[in-house]
């Protein structure tokens, strides 16, 4: 195997990127057993575990690369080995050393776009709030209720635009106060630092902080799981301490304090999907159910492998930015698990795992008679607000 450094040098590089807790690992290979890509591929996460115990990662290979980060394995195992941890510390040895190998080759393209335009989608930074064009929504200023932070795929992807703008109806409708601040927002760093450019997303944190405390911004209402879980778990570490909400969270606050009415019959068959981020990372499992039962006509159908053991859609740890081959996709496996149950819709709350299931659907048997819908999407066509705005 090759090393970029002498043994004792890597290991002691492994400790300092935050692979210490590799030395608790007794290889009983729990980790392997439940990982998701060993339902489309061999990979063990035990080995590569090993070879850094020992100072022998290979940085040119891809495996350290395919770790979706979704929880899996930590949840199980025995000895407490924080294991996306330690994976993530590879990660930052090879970007220190400028290595992406196979699927791997587009972050650096990605981490330009991060540093020049505040987003991973190589779009123009002026264009972050064109996604609220209509709609009338205000820029945040201080003293309003909450800042609704969409993320950087809502505000761009044209499909996913869709669910902020439902957000943003919702919010009105049920006479929240709220605003956005558009441009200068910066993605919330939380997928860069997965890859392993910890300096990127520190940059990105410290940027957003600053944004934040300069116009009192107190609450922030997010869509994405992954903002969610940045915000809230890892912001903190730059002492700072804001009260961070997740829509589904929200949604389900709204119509338990009859915020939100039932205006429509909704009539379909409803599987929800837990994201990773918002499920096994933080707990969050039964508000996004509770309020799919409100709603009028709906029939909620679990799937397989639901609550902690959800099966991961693919797109976490980077990978959404990576390309992974057709017969490997777990959003595959999801959808013909929602098509198993006979869901007319597969829901989730997760801009990740809606474009992995979109895509699945074009490559499913069955898929394309599926809908994948985002719970923000369901409720705004279920519900009228109780205020005008």
């Amino acid at each position: 195997m090759d090393t970029v450094a002498p043994v004792t040098e890597i290991i002691d590089v492994i400790k300092e990127s935050g692979g210490e807790a590799f030395k608790l690992c007794y290889q009983c290979g729990t980790c392997d057993v439940v990982c998701p890509w060993n339902r489309v591929r061999t990979f063990s996460i035990r080995k590569i575990v090993r070879q850094a115990t020992f100072g022998l990662t290979e940085i040119e290979s891809e495996e350290m690369w395919r770790c979706t980060t979704c929880g899996k394995c930590p949840q199980q195992c025995p000895r407490g080995v924080k294991i996306i941890e330690c994976g993530i510390s590879l990660r930052r040895i090879a970007t220190e050393y400028g290595v992406f190998p196979g699927s791997a080759e587009p972050i650096p393209a990605i981490s330009g776009s991060l540093n020049g335009e505040g987003n991973p989608l190589s779009e123009k930074r002026n264009d972050r709030a064109n996604w609220a064009e209509g709609l009338q929504v205000k820029t945040f200023t201080e003293g309003m209720e909450f800042l609704y932070f969409p993320g950087c795929y809502l505000c761009y992807d044209p499909r996913l635009k869709k669910i902020a703008r439902a957000t943003a109806h919702i919010l009105k409708q049920a006479g929240i106060e709220f605003g956005i601040l558009g441009e200068k927002e910066n993605c919330c760093g939380e997928s860069i630092r997965k890859t392993g450019d910890e300096e990127l997303f520190k940059r990105l944190a410290r940027q957003n902080i600053k944004t934040f405390i300069d116009h009192g911004v107190k609450k922030i209402l997010v869509s994405s799981p992954h903002c969610y879980h940045t915000f809230k778990n890892e912001y903190p570490e730059f002492m700072v301490d804001f009260e961070v909400v997740h829509v589904s969270q929200f949604l389900f606050k709204l119509i338990n304090e009859g915020r939100l009415l039932p205006s429509n019959e909704y009539g379909k068959k409803v599987s929800y999907h837990d994201p990773c981020y918002l499920g096994r990372h933080n707990g969050i499992y039964e508000e996004p159910r509770e309020t799919l039962k409100k709603i009028p006509g709906l029939e909620l159908v679990e799937m397989a492998d639901s609550h902690k053991e959800s099966l991961c859609c693919g797109g976490g740890g980077g990978r959404i930015w990576m390309e992974t081959p057709k017969g490997e996709r777990f959003s595959d496996l999801r959808l013909e698990q929602a098509i198993a149950v006979k869901a007319d819709v597969l829901a989730t709350s997760c801009p990740y795992c809606i474009v992995n299931f979109e895509d699945s659907r074009l490559n499913v048997k069955g898929g394309k008679a599926i809908e994948i819908r985002d719970i923000t999407e369901i409720v705004q066509e279920a519900f009228q607000g109780t205020e005008e705005k």
